[in-house]
Order: C-alpha cells, then structure tokens, then sequence
C-alpha cells in the first residue's frame, strides 16, 4: 500500500475523522493505543485522500463532519461507525455493541448532539493533526 496514492490497494478498515477536533484526535489515539493489531488504518476528513475516499463512497465533507469507517466496500457513520470501531477493540469495548438495539434515530440524535457542541467544549486545533514519527505510518494523507 502506497500511502500517498489514493489509487493503491485500499486498507480494509479506514477511519476518517476531523483532523482538527481536539475531541475527535483524542479518540483517533485512544483507539491506537488500544489496536495492537493495528486493524484500522486513519485519514483527516480535511486530506485529500479523506475527500477521494467520501467522493467515492458518495459522500461530501459537507454532509460528513465526524466520524466514518469504511470497511472493505461498507461505510458506517455517525454511531453505527462507533460501534461498528468498538467490534475490534479489545474487551470491554465490543460490549457497546449492545447500543445496536438502541433505535438509530434516538442513537444518531445523540451522537450528533455531541458532534454539534465538540469544538465549545473540547476546543479545535488551527492546524490538522500531524502524526508523530511512531504512528505515521498508520495514516493515509
């Protein structure tokens, strides 16, 4: 896999994310800390390689502004991507699995009240996040 080239063999379990949320970075290095078999691979929403992979799977920065997985030729957003993330974590976290019989509705209202009110109360960086050395790897630009 190319890292620079959105045209090479894809990664099968991408995490794209706002690279600036100081709240959505914390969640991007809890998840590496915890995915020691290094299952998901990350790209800024704001990277060029975020906006090839939402035009392909027909979606826009516009429409999108927190969290997708894309997993092989699936997309999950928004909390069906939290909990489809939370299936490789290690224990305790696939049993938020359980929030799947929660109604989608009621889910997302939830998940988008937090990704409304994110920047007031977790702050935003000017800059998107630059990955240090140790993890670079791990991330698509």
């Amino acid at each position: 896999m190319t890292q620079n080239n959105p045209h090479s063999l894809e990664p099968s379990r991408i995490i794209l994310f706002d690279g600036i949320c100081n709240l959505c970075n914390a969640v991007v290095r809890f998840i590496i800390l915890r995915d020691q078999k290094q299952l998901f691979t990350f790209a800024r929403l704001q990277s060029s390689y975020g906006h090839h992979l939402l035009r392909m799977h027909g979606l826009t920065e516009r429409t999108i502004d927190s969290i997708v997985l894309i997993q092989d030729t699936a997309v999950f957003i928004k909390s069906d991507a939290v909990l489809a993330i939370s299936r490789y974590m290690p224990f305790p976290y696939p049993l938020l699995g359980m929030f799947r019989f929660m109604p989608l509705k009621l889910r997302d209202y939830i998940y988008d009240f937090v990704a409304r009110n994110r920047y007031r109360w977790f702050g935003k960086k000017v800059s998107c996040m630059v990955p240090t050395a140790d993890i670079k790897s791990r991330f698509m630009d």
